[in-house]
């Protein structure tokens, strides 16, 4: 269960919610229950105490340090949760978690740290590299 004040910045559950009568239940098949259980805590702390600190807050910033630090799967199934929950903040704090972890590191440290298997071809490789020489 979340509160209304919460369940407000998950935008999927606010248009389900306009639509549903007063005593609707809001399903939510597309997110595992402890997944779901991480969103609720986001946007409890978000709608309540977190509400009234600015975004560069020491607090705020520390309690979301805590909040994503978690493993990779856990990571990646926030990032998915609130892309389809529609909600911007939780979005915003997993997603620049990601982007510290790659800042700075080279493709296959990357890879390393996440585990991806380079499924490229040499050619492949020196052809999406010579196409993106200008990020360089």
């Amino acid at each position: 269960e979340v509160s209304l004040k919460g369940a407000l910045l998950l935008t999927t559950v606010k248009n389900a919610l306009d639509d549903a009568g007063d005593d609707d239940i809001v399903p939510i098949s597309n997110v595992e229950g402890d997944i779901l259980k991480k969103v609720v805590e986001f946007v409890e702390y978000e709608a309540g105490e977190g509400k009234f600190l600015e975004e560069r807050d020491e607090d705020k910033v520390a309690w979301h340090k805590v909040f994503i630090d978690v493993d990779h799967p856990t990571l990646f199934a926030l990032i998915t949760a609130a892309n389809f929950l529609n909600c911007a903040p939780l979005l915003d704090v997993a997603c620049k978690c990601v982007a510290d972890q790659i800042k700075g590191k080279t493709t296959e440290q990357i890879r390393e740290h996440f585990g991806i298997v380079n499924d490229f071809t040499p050619e492949e490789e020196q052809k999406i590299i010579e196409e993106n020489s200008c990020f360089d």
